[in-house]
């Protein structure tokens, strides 16, 4: 891998949806190199000079930085794609009323979820292409839009998923003032089967479910049909947009 080499970045690269975009991006066979960011290295990860994984943290700021100084030594990342997200875990669970609210699991929600994403954008935006296209993309969740709010509840994860939306939309207004082919975008990955949905139903008895490396390959479809002109926008799994 050289200086110039084009890469593509996951990060949330041990998850369902991030290991299954990793393998997607593979078999575009237009990348120099694969990197994976997360906590903990995959026992699957592949044995290929091709493929990097970094051992990251994302609500360590400090972690984000060196992974974004290794990254820039291996090349120049044309595909940024952040593919964390925090629903339930200990102490954490979607809320069905307002007396279920906790400030603690509201902070680690905001954590993960916003914060997180918004500091790997401020420490690898910068190492993205300026003189071609390319795309940093986040997946955020319908229920964070709050004009499609209509069944209220979820009260952190949706809050939490609403301020990443803001955020991608500040940092498009400010990124495209560098890279005026760059295109930042939030993405509604569909409800997926993995560990952060399986105990939930679909929210939407139309939409199904789909399996990561469905949902995975359609938002590949998506981010290789975005246009500078998308930057700052939210989208769903299928191209359609979503208002905020």
């Amino acid at each position: 891998m050289t200086e110039t080499g084009n890469l593509a970045v996951v990060v949330g690269a041990g998850g369902g949806i991030g290991a299954a975009l990793l393998q997607g991006l593979a078999a575009q066979n237009r990348y120099d190199g694969l990197i994976g960011l997360g906590r903990t290295r995959p026992s699957d990860w592949p044995d290929d000079a091709g493929w990097r994984f970094i051992e990251t943290d994302i609500t360590d700021e400090a972690q984000i930085a060196r992974a974004a100084e290794a990254v820039a030594l291996q090349g120049v990342p044309s595909r940024v794609i952040v593919a964390t997200g925090l629903l339930q875990g200990q102490g954490v669970a979607p809320e069905k009323t307002m007396r279920a609210l906790d400030a603690a699991a509201l902070q680690q929600l905001f954590l993960v979820n916003a914060i997180g994403p918004a500091l790997v954008a401020k420490h690898f935006l910068p190492l993205t292409p300026r003189d071609r296209p390319g795309v940093f993309a986040a997946l955020s969740a319908r229920v964070g839009s709050i004009s499609d709010n209509r069944l209220g509840g979820w009260y952190g994860y949706r809050a939490s998923k609403a301020a990443l939306n803001m955020f991608i939309a500040t940092l498009a207004v400010e990124h495209r003032r560098t890279h005026p082919l760059g295109v930042c975008a939030a993405l509604h990955p569909g409800t997926v089967e993995t560990r952060l949905s399986a105990p939930f139903p679909a929210r939407s008895p139309v939409a199904g479910r789909l399996s990561p490396a469905e949902s995975a390959q359609a938002l590949l479809r998506v981010i290789d049909g975005l246009q500078p002109s998308d930057s700052g926008r939210f989208f769903a799994w299928d191209g359609k947009p979503i208002d905020w």
